[in-house]
């Protein structure tokens, strides 16, 4: 009987599609996220993996990792950007596979900045997403102002 690290060695290193699709309904959610950074997983089973839920920690790191995946066609991005807009809703806070989103050129980007609207949206996952959006619409893929936040004024402590 296969143990856990086991599931874990095979969702990193296999290669074989149906043993991925296999992998999908192991009921451990860091077998879930290997799957989700194995390159060759397939795109099938990463939409399998966008129904998998755990816990709020392990889901919103899985979502990232869907929306990051280099085999994530557009039917896997978008039940990834519907897996996170109701996150948001449900006050979770999805905020890297939003900001993943945004760099995905496969994704609509008003479709994307819609997210930014969402009840559970902050001020701060709002900047990060028009940045990202900003940057992948420039067409050196870099935006004049995306680094602008990072400057930081001196302040002279007041002692």
């Amino acid at each position: 009987m296969p143990t856990p690290a086991d599931h874990l060695a095979l969702a990193r290193t296999g290669s074989d599609v149906r043993l991925l699709r296999q992998l999908v309904y192991c009921p451990y959610p860091f077998v879930w996220q290997a799957l989700a950074t194995n390159p060759r997983t397939p795109p099938v089973a990463l939409l399998e993996l966008c129904a998998r839920r755990d816990n709020v920690w392990s889901d919103n790191g899985l979502l990232r990792l869907l929306a990051e995946h280099p085999r994530a066609d557009r039917v896997v991005l978008r039940a990834v950007l519907e897996a996170t807009a109701a996150g948001l809703v449900r006050g979770e806070r999805p905020y890297g596979a939003v900001l993943a989103l945004a760099e995905r050129g496969e994704v609509d980007a008003d479709e994307v900045r819609r997210l930014g609207s969402l009840p559970g949206a902050s001020a701060r996952l709002r900047r990060g997403l028009a940045r990202r959006l900003a940057s992948r619409a420039c067409p050196t893929g870099r935006h004049p102002e995306a680094d602008r936040w990072r400057r930081r004024i001196a302040v002279p402590c007041a002692s």
